[in-house]
């Protein structure tokens, strides 16, 4: 098949592109023949398709890997960083056309398809370098004669499955620190964006990728049990809900990989009584409804003190009702739609709980409709007001455009606050927005999450650790230690004559 370079980056603007799994270094079809559509949620159109892996896909991608990664290894920090800062830079020059595509499969705007592509990059250039930064280090011994030797060495091969809502950013978090340490990786790609995802892949063959290190095999669930629990990966690594985390770890315990999760998220948005009103809601409405909610470290829900929450209420609302909602290949457009139709059950189901209990429909509410919107799969911002703690929006992830606001009365303190806010199995991810410091500080310190914004509404920095707390998992992306998780030590204790 041509290459999907050569399909998608002719094609771009509309054109159908197909793809097949990138195995042993080429494009070949799935060992079954099995395709799978993928349509634009704007508005139902063809955008490609897919060849979907079997679990003997995955087994020929092993087979593949395991010598690759023998010589990947060898070559060295360097020789690894000059191969994925070329990939890095053939997806900066083929960002516009891998836009494109991303936002017709998955359905963000182009601004935020561009922003997240060029974040992906950024990924493989910075564990390029800090794949550079690895050292040993000998350890003081008890004995005059023994000399302690530390390493840090790659895992081999690692399996990969990779989410819908960031295929591109994602992506990227996993393979930029995986291949940086030495491993070769093989990733199942979501079958709802598994589009833009080849395009990257292309540009890292073209920037000189050896085959059989990378593969790339768009699959359901065969593909991903069989990556799980295959004796040839070391380590299996996911960004999944937390259900599909469970069933990988009980999966890969029959061969005792090492595991790495990000799972669901259901975060708090605290809002002190002394914080900028303006800022804080315009900071939780973009947290809430960018992506059309389906982001793990969305606002689900919001806590307002008593005092002001008329007024930051209607200000969040003013911001749901200004975004532009339409096909995000559209100039102006701020809101897409959501990727699948169970977004919109889900987002239902919650509101409808919500109002039932005694919530209040601020703003949005329902789907949209009229128009191009009966063509796709599109739903208002929606703000709940008043709405109880026990309700499934308060405690359940909506990965939709919702957001719930419960109000508090400031009186039960710094701690009353996060008790509320720890009011939930999940741990991914908190904000805190207040005046003073002191106070909101005092806040995120007793908040159990994986990470903590204060007066910001986005937790992630390369160059610091991802990762959640409870049932959000465990493990980290970003920062060194990602690249850590990716490689294991081997300590070596020898005894000298002299």
């Amino acid at each position: 098949m041509a290459s999907p370079a050569q399909s998608r980056v002719l094609g771009a603007g509309g054109q159908v592109s197909d793809r097949g799994l990138y195995l042993g270094g080429a494009w070949v079809p799935s060992e079954s023949g099995a395709t799978l559509e993928v349509r634009d949620p704007a508005s139902g159109e063809l955008v490609g398709t897919t060849a979907v892996a079997s679990a003997r896909d995955v087994d020929a991608a092993v087979t593949a890997a395991i010598p690759a990664q023998r010589e990947w290894a060898a070559l060295g920090a360097a020789g690894r960083a000059s191969i994925m800062h070329r990939g890095a830079t053939l997806i900066r020059e083929r960002i516009d056309a891998i836009a494109d595509v991303l936002t017709r499969e998955q359905g963000k705007p182009v601004p935020d398809s561009v922003k997240e592509i060029a974040f992906a990059a950024d990924v493989l250039d910075y564990y390029a370098e800090e794949g550079l930064r690895v050292s040993g280090s000998i350890r003081p011994a008890l004995r005059a004669d023994i000399r302690s030797l530390v390493e840090w060495l790659p895992i081999g091969v690692v399996g990969a499955v990779v989410p819908w809502n960031y295929p591109v950013d994602l992506y990227a978090w996993k393979i930029g620190p995986a291949l940086a340490g030495g491993n070769a990786i093989i990733v199942k790609p979501p079958l709802e964006s598994p589009l833009a995802v080849a395009l990257v892949v292309q540009c890292l063959h073209d920037g000189g990728m050896p085959a059989g290190v990378l593969a790339d095999l768009p699959g359901g669930l065969e593909a991903g049990e069989a990556l799980s629990s295959h004796p040839g990966i070391g380590m299996i690594t996911a960004t999944a809900s937390t259900r599909t985390g469970q069933a990988i770890m009980r999966s890969a315990a029959a061969t005792m990989k090492r595991v790495s999760l990000e799972l669901g998220g259901q975060s708090p948005f605290v809002v002190l009584d002394d914080a900028d009103i303006h800022e804080a809601a315009t900071a939780a409405a973009r947290r809430s409804f960018s992506n059309a909610g389906q982001i793990c470290i969305a606002v689900n829900r919001i806590l307002v003190a008593d005092s002001i929450a008329d007024r930051f209420v209607e200000a969040v609302a003013e911001e749901a009702r200004a975004i532009r909602v339409g096909h995000g290949i559209e100039a102006g457009i701020t809101g897409g739609p959501t990727t699948t139709s169970a977004v919109i059950d889900v987002a239902e189901a919650h509101i409808a709980d919500a109002v039932a209990q005694g919530a209040r429909v601020i703003a949005g509410g329902s789907r949209l409709s009229g128009g191009d919107f009966d063509r796709g799969t599109f739903f208002a911002p929606t703000v709940l007001d008043a709405v109880p703690r026990g309700t499934r929006v308060m405690t359940e992830e909506t990965f939709g455009p919702v957001v719930a606001v419960h109000r508090y009365d400031a009186s039960i303190g710094v701690d009353g606050i996060a008790a509320i806010a720890n009011d939930s199995a999940a741990g991914l991810a908190a904000y805190v927005f207040g005046g003073d410091l002191d106070r909101a500080w005092a806040v995120a310190e007793r908040i159990e999450a994986g990470g903590v914004g204060v007066n910001v509404n986005d937790i992630t920095e390369l160059q610091a650790p991802f990762g959640g707390w409870k049932m959000s998992g465990f493990g980290r992306e970003l920062g060194p230690e990602g690249l850590h998780g990716f490689m294991q030590q081997r300590h070596i204790r020898m005894r000298r004559r002299f």
